[in-house]
């Protein structure tokens, strides 16, 4: 069964990863329960923002999730953070709190790596001026690798005896060996399908194994590179450098700290701001409503609009948390009482409950997810009361609201 999927939030001391994690969190309306029974120190709930499904339909007026928030049309979906501690070169070997932070690692699903393209910080994420940020995006995948690599070499002579001996396939005996850091055996049939000339697995030589857990990374840790501090003035040639060298990485350009003042400004009422977009009004703008500002914050503001809103069309924090849902291919999928309504239990209220699955997981499997194991399906039904195959696959706009009839348990059970 699918488990609710954890987005890691990786980054030196200093790149803003603390200032990211918490622009993510921040519930800026009033919210639901809590959604998730068990919740570690490290972890989060964060919000994703969709396209709710209401505005298909123009009920944007009856929509109150019960977790999240919904507000005209558009809909913040809890998902689950880890914030990933302790990173540091050397990682790998211990240093720093690398054995807490590659122990958390395996349990993501995607990264979110917060790069400080200031170029302000080092390795380390002491002050410094003119450092290149490429090298945190090089090393941070260097460290994973190492990790794995090592776990791997430590056993490669048995694993390699056993392989033979067993006559097994490599996606086999790979999985046997990922498994920790949960992996599936189709993940691993396309990190090796992507490589050519592989030879089999007892003839790999160093640099094959090195190959192949680069392919497993590409499966296993997809990743969102949020490109930090982009008000800084070096922050435009460093911002370049990353892409031309990183071109098939989604990469996503951010102020988590402006982010995080505009919220704040907001919620005390001085400004009215729409997260994940350039609109910021002020006391100017809507004298009845807002309260007025003193000349210091109102400069602030323009140099927010000037540097970032207007140049690149938001603070990007709310785009860096679709993208991580993006690179996993996550959409929502609304259980509903009634189809014909879209109403949930009691009341007047719609699409209540919604939840972020696989595209193309098949309807049955999505069902069971959010019912139980337990339960014995009777009927599946999609918008229009239109009956709907377990085999059939969600998708964006199509079998993504559902309604489900239980079969009645028996006497004997």
């Amino acid at each position: 069964m699918p488990r609710d999927p954890l987005i890691g939030i990786v980054g030196k001391p200093s790149s803003g990863k603390s200032t990211t994690l918490n622009s993510l969190t921040d519930a800026s309306a009033s919210i639901g329960s809590f959604p998730f029974t068990t919740i570690d120190p490290n972890r989060a709930t964060g919000y994703v923002q969709i396209d709710c499904a209401c505005s298909r339909f123009g009920k944007e007026s009856l929509c109150k999730p019960n977790y999240g928030w919904c507000a005209n049309g558009k809909r913040h979906v809890p998902i689950m953070l880890l914030d990933v501690a302790g990173l540091v070169p050397g990682a790998h070997i211990g240093r720093g709190l690398g054995n807490k932070f590659l122990d958390d690692l395996r349990h993501a699903d995607a990264l979110i790596h917060v790069v400080d393209v200031s170029g302000t910080t080092d390795a380390e994420g002491k002050n410094t001026r003119g450092y290149d940020p490429l090298n945190d995006i090089e090393w941070l995948q260097d460290e994973i690798r190492l990790w794995i690599e090592g776990n791997l070499k430590k056993r490669w002579g048995s694993i390699v005896r056993k392989h033979t001996a067993t006559k097994a396939n490599a996606v086999d005996t790979l999985q046997a060996q990922f498994g920790g850091y949960g992996s599936q055996f189709s993940m691993i049939q396309r990190a090796l399908d992507r490589l050519q000339g592989l030879p089999p697995l007892e003839h790999w030589n160093d640099d094959w194994i090195t190959k192949v857990v680069k392919s497993f990374m590409i499966e296993k840790f997809p990743t969102v590179l949020a490109l930090n501090k982009i008000d800084h003035p070096d922050a435009d040639k460093n911002v370049s450098k990353i892409m031309l060298k990183y071109p098939n990485t989604k990469s996503v350009l951010c102020s988590a700290v402006m982010e995080i003042f505009l919220r704040k400004l907001h919620k005390q009422g001085f400004v009215r701001y729409e997260e994940g977009t350039e609109f910021v009004d002020t006391c100017e703008d809507d004298p009845e409503n807002l309260k007025p500002l003193d000349d210091k914050i109102l400069s602030r503001i323009e140099g927010i609009r000037d540097l970032v809103l207007y140049r690149f069309g938001s603070t990007g924090v709310v785009q860096v948390l679709q993208a991580a849902t993006d690179i996993l291919s996550l959409i929502p999928v609304y259980a509903v009482r009634n189809i014909q309504t879209f109403q949930g239990g009691n009341g007047q209220n719609v699409f209540r409950d919604c939840f972020l699955v696989k595209r193309g997981t098949p309807v049955g499997k999505v069902t069971r997810y959010i019912m139980g194991t337990e339960v014995t399906i009777a009927a599946i039904e999609t918008v229009g009361g239109v009956r709907v195959s377990e085999d059939a696959p969600v998708e964006p706009g199509k079998n993504d609201i559902l309604s489900f009839k239980i079969a009645p348990r028996s006497k004997d059970t």
